[in-house]
Formats: C-alpha cells, structure tokens, sequence
C-alpha cells in the first residue's frame, strides 16, 4: 500500500536547516527542563511507600489529607485519584522501619474516620534500592547506545553510526523533556518505555540508511543530498504506515488502558511521534552534515568487492591444487 507516489521525489534535505534548527531548540528545551525541573521519580527509584486505597463511595480526598496531616509519620503524604472517583493512591516518601512494618494496618487504622475502604496495594522501596535501580537504568540506557553504535559501525560507515546515534539521542532527549514537563512519574515502566524507543527508533533509521546505501552502491548519482531524497521518500510510505498503527495502538492504550500504564503509554506516543519525525527529516540530515563522500564510499566498496573476488579465485585455485 502506498500512500505517498514512488515516482515522485520529496526534497527533503532541502528543508533540513529549518528542521534541524527545530530539533536543536526541542532539545535545548529538553535539557533546561531536565536540568531545572528534573524528573519526577517514582518509589521505583526514589525509594518511598504506595498505598493503593479503594472507597465504596467516591474517596474523600482533603478528609484523607486532613486525617494523615496528623501522624508525622504520613505528614509528608501526597494524595491523588487513581483512574476512578472511588480509588486514590498515597504516596509517602521514604520507607523507614516505621512505615514499612505492617502498614497496611496502620493506615486502616489511621483512614478509618473517613468512610468504607479497602487496602488494595503496597508497595515499598528502601532508598538505597530506588538508588540503585536509577543507577542501573542510567547504565541500561548508556550500554544500550554504545552497544548500537558498534552494531551500526560494524554494518554500515562510522558516519551512519555517529548520524544514528545522534538521531536517537535526540529522541530519548525530547521523549523525557516531555516526561519532564508533564511531571509523568519515572518509574521502571517509564524506563522500559525508553529502551523500547530505542529500538523502534532504531530500526526506522536502519531501514532509511539501508535504503540510502543502496542507492550509492546502485545509482551514478554523486551528490548525497539527491540519493537522501530518493531514498526516504522510497521508505515515506512504509514508516508512515508502521508508525500510524503503532500509534493508534499506543493511544488507545493512554486512553483506555488505566492509571497504571499512563505513564509507559504516553512515553511511547511523545517517543513515536518524534522517532517518526527523527527517521524522516533528521538521522539523514546529520548523515548530510557530516560530509559523508560518496565517492570514497564507492572506492571502499569496490575495494571490499576485489578483494572478496581474490578470495574466491584464490580458494577455487587451492580446491583445484593448482595452489
């Protein structure tokens, strides 16, 4: 299915400047907020209780902050409304000896003035695990980029690899400056979500660049911006596609599927929205700014393509014996 006409060719790199001058200030943006405002962690990684409480009749949220106000211990406890009127979640921040033992019970005790409920979750995480786990994610995300930057080095030229790099750190900055800035809870589900960026951004730009080499190695066009144009509007229709599909699934999970995967949905859409915009207008883009030479390309593979044929003549001598 084709929505965009393979005959005719989209003057992409043309509009780059503009493109890559919105990318910079997005990102820009991304880190002033992440360096003023930071990220809201989650007990995942910040360590602290949750406490899920359902009501039979819709949940008296200030009677809750009133009644919890005063015992120290939940003094610093942040209520909100989970999914429906009737549920909330209290969050309290730390999980020392006093709040970690039994508190299940002790907030029964402590909620019983203000109507019929039910405890139906608790979770607790000491700081030192929160910290711990922050630290393995930052070093998930880290190995998960040098690890692709070798991958994409080893199949493609190291400027494709420096070009993908780029383009994906550029998505993951702008996928949590929106995290940022929507104060969306960090937690492990935030974290999958990001390393699922990875790889989905990752492979729309393999798919662009594979089509991009393919074109040096079969067109006597010389200048990269040309064969770039060709070769992502040959993949237009594909990546819209794929991306439109994913991204209706992903917004029907954000709408639909509840507050325990709001976070991990909306991630996704921020991240496939600008994944899709990175594969089509930036990854080549930087391809382009790095004065990658088509020539010296097409020398390296014709050398590649010799000495692949001396191999092969070589060892059908040797099979032969006149080796």
């Amino acid at each position: 299915m084709e929505i965009f006409k393979s005959t005719k060719i989209y003057n992409f790199m043309g509009s780059r400047l503009p493109f890559l001058g919105l990318s910079s200030i997005l990102f820009i943006a991304s880190i002033v907020l992440l360096v003023t405002k930071g990220l809201n962690f989650g007990i995942d990684f910040a360590g602290g209780t949750i406490v899920q409480v359902k009501y039979e009749q819709k949940a008296p949220i200030s009677d809750i902050r009133e009644v919890l106000k005063k015992k120290p211990a939940y003094s610093n406890a942040i209520i909100s409304k989970f999914g429906s009127d009737e549920e909330v979640v209290i969050r309290l921040s730390g999980s020392s000896s006093d709040l970690s033992t039994d508190i299940s019970d002790k907030i029964t005790k402590v909620l019983a003035p203000t109507g019929k409920f039910e405890i139906r979750r608790v979770d607790i995480v000491g700081p030192k695990v929160g910290g711990e786990l922050r630290e393995k994610g930052i070093m998930a995300l880290t190995l998960s980029i040098l690890v692709i930057l070798v991958y994409v080095s080893f199949r493609f030229e190291w400027r494709f690899a420096i070009a993908s790099i780029l383009a994906l750190i550029h998505d993951i900055t702008i996928a949590m400056g929106a995290i940022s800035l929507f104060s969306v809870e960090v937690n492990l589900d935030i974290l999958a979500a990001l390393l699922t960026l990875l790889g989905y951004s990752l492979n729309d730009t393999i798919i662009v660049f594979d089509r991009i080499r393919e074109g040096i190695q079969t067109s006597k066009e010389t200048l990269i911006e040309k064969i770039v144009n060709e070769s992502v509007t040959k993949t237009l229709s594909r990546t819209t596609l794929t991306s439109l599909t994913t991204f209706f699934v992903v917004v029907t999970l954000f709408a639909f599927g509840g507050e325990i995967i709001h976070g991990f949905a909306f991630t996704l859409v921020v991240g496939i929205i600008v994944g899709t915009y990175s594969s089509i207008f930036i990854a080549a883009s930087f391809l382009v700014q790095l004065k990658f030479s088509i020539t010296s390309f097409r020398a390296k593979e014709a050398e590649k393509v010799k000495r692949q044929k001396e191999k092969e003549r070589m060892r059908a001598m040797y099979e032969k014996g006149t080796v």
